[in-house]
């Protein structure tokens, strides 16, 4: 039995709430059982120097924790002058999840900034944090169609990502704090909406994991990420 009293194949509730954010492109919070993540989206006219002149664009994202959203509160990175490793690594893994649903060429020379902020966290807060930014990623493109700066569409596929792990032995779909932090195995799965893989995370925490393990864990991924697709696909409709 899991901590929560979920079965090994549930999902936490999913909730995403759009247009949270007045002067935003696009905004949304998203809620994964008691993760929430405010993710919203920033059109800049330019695109970053190193692609001045290539007709192409960018997204990049920016991922930071409010100082209470944990059980004990965690010192802001700007007081401590730098970001930990950790933040650099989360926004980085977000920034390349997205850019690999965007034909770049398509959306010219701009960046689109995703930035991402945890309220709340209880496990899967980068999961979250994907799966919300690509929602305000699609209001922002939106309103560059709607308003005819460009033409085509630049988002090719939707991309959310689920953690799946193996707790007391069990393959899980969707850890929240109380499992994430005694799994023995912890994976981040990151896929389009067509199912094709764009990045996976695993690592053996406490015990090393079988081939027929892993693919337990893809199977529990490809089915939750049909899931957030679903609530992506009714957010943006």
């Amino acid at each position: 039995m899991r901590p929560s009293g979920r079965n090994l194949s549930d999902m936490r509730p999913i909730s995403i709430e759009t247009g949270v954010m007045r002067h935003a492109e696009g905004s949304c919070l998203i809620s994964c059982g008691d993760t929430k993540v405010l993710c919203s989206a920033t059109i800049e006219d330019k695109a970053p120097p190193f692609l001045k002149g290539s007709g192409q664009g960018w997204v990049t994202a920016e991922y930071g924790m409010l100082p209470r959203a944990t059980n004990s509160r965690n010192r802001r990175e700007a007081a401590a002058g730098k970001q930990s490793g950790r933040t650099q690594e989360i926004q980085r893994l977000i920034g390349r999840a997205l850019r690999a649903g965007v034909d770049r060429r398509a959306l010219g020379e701009r960046q689109i900034v995703i930035d991402c902020d945890v309220i709340q966290a209880d496990g899967g807060t980068r999961c979250a944090s994907i799966t919300g930014g690509w929602v305000a990623l699609r209001l922002a493109v939106n309103k560059l169609l709607k308003a005819g700066i460009i033409t085509t569409d630049p988002i090719v596929d939707h991309v959310a990502a689920v953690s799946c792990g193996i707790y007391a032995g069990q393959p899980l779909l969707d850890l929240d704090y109380a499992e994430d932090s005694e799994a023995g195995t912890d994976g981040n799965f990151i896929m389009t909406g067509s199912g094709r893989l764009i990045e996976i995370q695993m690592s053996a925490e406490g015990a090393t994991f079988s081939r027929s393990e892993m693919n337990q864990l893809l199977d529990l991924a490809e089915a939750g990420i049909t899931s957030l697709v679903a609530a992506q696909k009714a957010a943006t409709a």
